[in-house]
C-alpha cells in the first residue's frame, strides 16, 4: 500500500463498490478489474454477466493483465438490489438523458461527494451494459446520476475506460482533506440503498390502499416519488418516519 492509500479517507478504497450490471464482454470486465487495480480499488461486483463463468475466460484473464487477483475476487450477484444491499449512497453513470430519476452529478463533483460517505460506510458506482447501459429502473434504485462529459462528436466510451475515469477522480478525492463537519455528519446519518427501497415498497403499498396509486395504471407516480426523496438525502430517522407513516396509513385502511 502506498503512502498516498494511506492518507486516503479511512476505509475508502476498501468501502467503494464498482457495479458492472450485465456485461457482455469478458475482456471488458478483465479491463475493468485493471482499471481498478491501477487506481488502488479491489471491489468488483458483476451482476448477471451474459458469460456465466466470466472471470475464468481467458480474455478476461488476458485483459486483466496482472490483476488477476482483483478479477477472480469479484463478487457475481443476479441483481442490482443484492449489489446495493448495505450501500449508504450509489451513482448510476449514464450517457443517456433521463426524464425521471436522481439528481445529475459530474464525474468530479461525485467523487467529491463520495468521499463524505466513505467514512460511514459502503458506497457504489453502478455501469450499465455495453450495448444498452441502465435501465430506468436501475438509475432509479442509485442516490445520483452521473455522465462523462466525453467530446459530443464522439462520446462513445468502453466500459473500462468509464470505469478507469471513475476510479481516477474517486483517488484525487480520497486524497483530499476532510470533509466538512457538517457534511460528514449528513453522511453518517444517511440511510442505505436497502433500507430506502423498503420504504419505497411500503409507501407504494399504502398509496394502493388509499386509491390514491392505481397499479393498473401507475403512470410515473413512483418515479416522481424517487426523484423528490433522492434530491433530498433520506436520513435513518427519515426512512423510519415514513415507514411509520405508510403503517399507519395501512392500519386505518384495513379497518375501513
Amino acid at each position: 500500500m502506498d503512502s498516498n492509500q494511506l492518507s486516503s479517507p479511512a476505509g475508502g478504497f476498501t468501502s467503494t463498490r464498482f457495479i458492472l450490471v450485465e456485461p457482455s464482454h469478458p475482456g471488458n470486465v478483465g479491463a475493468a478489474a485493471r482499471a481498478l487495480k491501477t487506481m488502488g480499488f479491489s471491489r468488483l461486483v458483476l451482476v448477471a454477466p451474459r458469460v456465466a463463468d466470466v472471470k475464468n475466460e481467458p480474455e478476461a484473464i488476458a485483459m486483466a493483465s496482472g490483476a488477476d487477483d482483483v478479477l477472480a475476487g469479484a463478487q457475481v450477484v443476479d441483481t442490482l438490489a443484492e449489489a446495493l444491499v448495505g450501500v449508504r449512497w450509489s451513482v448510476a453513470l449514464t450517457a443517456r438523458t433521463r426524464e425521471y430519476g436522481p439528481p445529475h452529478m459530474p464525474p468530479r463533483a461525485v467523487a467529491q461527494r463520495a468521499h463524505e460517505f466513505v467514512r460511514h460506510g459502503d458506497i457504489a458506482l453502478v455501469f450499465g451494459n455495453e450495448r444498452t447501459g441502465l435501465s430506468n429502473a436501475d438509475v432509479e434504485r442509485c442516490s445520483a446520476l452521473a455522465h462523462i462529459p466525453a467530446n459530443p462528436a464522439y462520446s462513445s466510451l468502453n466500459l473500462a475506460q468509464a470505469v478507469q475515469v471513475l476510479a481516477y477522480e474517486l483517488r484525487i478525492a480520497f486524497q483530499d482533506a476532510a470533509p466538512a463537519p457538517s457534511v460528514a455528519a449528513t453522511a453518517q446519518q444517511s440511510a442505505s440503498s436497502d433500507e430506502i427501497e423498503g420504504m419505497y415498497a411500503h409507501l407504494e403499498e399504502a398509496l394502493v390502499a388509499l386509491d390514491f396509486l392505481d397499479p393498473a395504471n401507475p403512470k410515473k407516480l413512483m418515479s416522481r416519488v424517487r426523484r423528490l426523496f433522492a434530491r433530498s438525502g433520506l436520513e435513518h430517522e427519515e426512512v423510519n418516519i415514513l415507514r411509520g407513516i405508510a403503517k399507519h396509513i395501512l392500519l386505518r385502511t384495513n379497518k375501513d
